[in-house]
């Protein structure tokens, strides 16, 4: 199975020139709403997914967001560009998440937890890390699209979910069965599209610390933790935020502010549910 990833991640389409805009927005200091707004509104997917997350049960605004520019403003510019390009990069692998028993509504929800706890939790710690793990946050999971197809060509889907049941451990199970972790796999999309050091090398190396560059760790370390929490077929249940715990301990994060960052989210999501 091996063999099969490498020449799907060989053979990916070239990613829409939206995304490249978007990636070369995100360089630029101080750019305006206004323009980011332009880039976004030229891909319906973009805008439509944006107002879907801006009014999921995530957030508790007050009023519909009805307009784009409204959405910006709510979410923030990074939050925003985050959404928009996880979008398209799963248009563009054109694939689902059967081998997995859940929908792309699934990917973008659990996606979006993930940046909304690095937005939560990393922000009153280092506002500028918090931007970086942004987008990190938001596609590490890609790699899954990959992995669910090449698993229902080999019609081994049946299998997979069988060990999924039993091992109640994604990673464990991916790695099982294809040889990688997704994080691998979803680092080496990136890599074949020549985006970003900060996605690739930050997504890359979790699970995988020991081998981690020594300027990476910390950001690979906040991944793990949401990664762990945003389980893509059962986020924020009570064993993940158990694991979650003991790798902020273990990490030496600080446990009562995680917690406190942690209990805003689900009492958020509670309320507007």
């Amino acid at each position: 199975m091996k063999k099969n990833l490498i020449e799907k991640i060989d053979n990916l389409p070239p990613l829409p020139s939206t995304i490249l805009e978007l990636d070369d927005f995100k360089k630029v200091e101080n750019s305006s709403p206004e323009k980011l707004i332009k880039i976004i509104e030229k891909d319906p997917l973009m805008v439509t997914t944006i107002l879907r997350v801006a009014n999921s049960s995530m957030f508790g605004f007050r009023s519909k967001v009805d307009t784009l520019s409204r959405a910006i403003h709510l979410l923030g510019m990074n939050f925003t560009i985050s959404i928009a390009m996880g979008s398209v990069i799963q248009e563009t692998l054109k694939s689902n998440l059967c081998a997995y028993a859940v929908s792309t509504e699934d990917f973008i929800y659990s996606s979006a937890l993930a940046s909304k706890i690095v937005n939560n939790w990393i922000s009153s710690i280092d506002f500028d890390l918090k931007d970086e793990l942004l987008l990190p946050a938001f596609l590490q999971e890609t790699g899954k699209f990959v992995i669910s197809e090449v698993i229902q060509e080999k019609k081994q889907t049946e299998d997979f979910l069988k060990m999924l049941d039993e091992k109640n451990d994604i990673t464990f199970c991916e790695k099982e069965f294809t040889g990688f972790t997704c994080a691998r796999i979803t680092a080496n999309i990136f890599k074949n599209w020549s985006l970003g050091h900060n996605l690739v090398f930050s997504i890359g190396f979790v699970g995988d610390l020991e081998n981690c560059p020594k300027e990476f760790i910390k950001k690979v370390q906040i991944l793990e933790i949401v990664k762990i929490l945003a389980d893509i077929r059962n986020p924020l249940n009570d064993k993940a935020i158990e694991l979650a715990m003991k790798k902020v301990v273990e990490y030496d994060f600080d446990l009562e502010h995680f917690l406190n960052s942690l209990d805003a989210i689900k009492e958020e999501i509670e309320n507007n549910s």
